[in-house]
């Protein structure tokens, strides 16, 4: 089991204890934001890093009507 640690720049956005890690480039959701892997990196022990980049969620404003 490894300890991964999702990154988005440098705001820790997940931490998971899984069986597989990701690889570069795989399509990821995470708390309902899809996103791609940009890197793996591997720290002391048995925690793995990852910096994962997210879609911009694109969301048209309703002006309000009185």
């Amino acid at each position: 089991m490894v300890v991964i640690q999702y990154f988005d720049n440098t705001l820790l956005v997940l931490t998971q204890l899984v069986r597989q890690i990701p690889s570069v480039g795989d399509d990821i959701k995470i708390k309902g934001r899809k996103g791609k892997v940009i890197s793996v990196t591997e720290m002391e022990g048995n925690i793995v890093r990852i910096n994962v980049a997210f879609e911009k969620n694109h969301q048209k404003t309703i002006p309000l009507i009185r």
